[in-house]
């Protein structure tokens, strides 16, 4: 009696467990399509600093001195480790004057944008006339190669690292 109670104990068992898994085919399954707004570099999350694609640099003249040529290109950073920041610096002449596009991320009560303004370098520091949103923006070339930031705006002052992209 006993050993007919393991053997419909086993049967009981061996039923309830799972069928097993059909082969699966040696064809793979088609790759997942990513969304839209992660294959369009123009979508951006929310409160991100997006500068405008038609921004373009112009590569320093042969006559403009290589400390101040240094500050040419697409440059990133954070503002006080949160907000993201881009600068670009289109133009740079021999005497040191700079044509630049800023675009920031959510920065105080200040929402994200973009502005394009003028300034000069002077040594190593970079320094834009008052942006259209009444934001002043300096940069300092550090001996690395990376830019320190600073943007003050609406009595705050922001300051962060820039790396060139």
């Amino acid at each position: 009696m006993r050993n007919t109670m393991l053997g419909f104990t086993a049967l009981i068992l061996a039923a309830c467990q799972s069928a097993p898994e059909a082969p699966q085919s040696a064809a793979p399954e088609p790759a997942a399509i990513a969304p839209l707004s992660t294959l369009d570099p123009a979508a951006a999350a929310p409160g991100s600093a997006t500068m405008d694609q038609s921004t373009t640099i112009t590569p320093p003249a042969k006559g403009v001195p290589a400390k101040y040529a240094a500050f040419s290109g697409m440059w990133a950073g954070r503002l006080e480790g949160t907000s993201e920041a881009k600068v670009a610096v289109q133009t740079i002449s021999p005497r040191g004057d700079v044509t630049a596009t800023v675009a920031w991320g959510n920065l105080g009560d200040n929402s994200p944008g973009e502005a394009a303004g003028a300034g000069r370098i002077s040594g190593n520091t970079l320094k834009l006339k008052r942006l259209p949103n009444g934001a002043d923006v300096s940069l300092v070339m550090l001996p690395e190669g990376t830019l320190a930031g600073t943007v003050a705006l609406a009595g705050q002052t922001y300051t962060g690292p820039f790396i060139k992209q």
